[in-house]
């Protein structure tokens, strides 16, 4: 059974998320905050699996309640959802230990497939917040108007692959066969100039879409 805590700032948001997860067999909604402070605070004694982590709140916000809480309990898991707004990137809440950033605008489905991912100990980053790095990077233009030529669908293997995806594993997530994600992935190398992951993985900490491990 996986532990859920949902901590959002909007009730009806809230309320819509914990009937689809209710609605599951294997998960469980442990507790329901409307900012970081209470779930931080509450996070000890729920006891939660992994928590849906809004990015904007009043008080600390979600990037600081992410860092707060898996001091606490650093084998929780975190997912970080964002309006797509002027929400941090995807890397600064990655920083804080996420291991997932979907949109509020992710169907059911993809909020499920994020969960069971995450659970298995990878990383997820859904399709409209790799929409919007996209988009970020053509308008810095110069050296970074090179990602601007990703698609949406790129941009969004691209960050699987630099998070230590395998072809299945992302297959797996996207819903396409491996034989696709491996196409994906050669196109990636053309359009960037890169020869294989490693290269990709810089490329990608040099632009600021991950930051340096070291």
């Amino acid at each position: 059974m996986i532990r859920i805590m949902l901590v959002d700032d909007h009730d009806l948001f809230r309320a819509g998320v914990r009937s689809i997860l209710q609605a599951q067999d294997g998960m469980v909604v442990v507790g329901e905050y409307a900012n970081g402070e209470d779930a931080v605070n509450a996070v000890r004694t729920e006891a939660p699996d992994l928590i849906l982590m809004d990015v904007n709140m009043p008080g600390i916000g979600g990037v600081e309640a992410t860092r707060k809480i898996l001091k606490i309990a650093p084998n929780a898991r975190v997912i970080a959802v964002t309006v797509l707004s002027d929400d941090p990137f995807p890397n600064q809440l990655l920083d804080a230990g996420a291991r997932g950033y979907i949109s509020k605008g992710s169907g059911s489905e993809e909020m499920l497939e994020a969960i069971r991912m995450v659970m298995r100990g990878q990383h997820y980053i859904s399709g409209d917040v790799a929409q919007k790095l996209t988009l970020a990077n053509f308008r810095k233009g110069g050296e970074s108007s090179v990602l601007g030529t990703l698609s949406a669908r790129e941009m969004q293997v691209m960050m699987m692959i630099t998070q230590g995806q395998g072809n299945q594993q992302i297959s797996d997530a996207l819903f396409l066969s491996p034989k696709t994600i491996s196409t994906y992935r050669h196109r990636l190398y053309e359009k960037l100039d890169v020869s294989n992951d490693v290269e990709l993985t810089h490329l990608a900490i040099r632009h600021g879409l991950l930051e340096n491990a070291q």
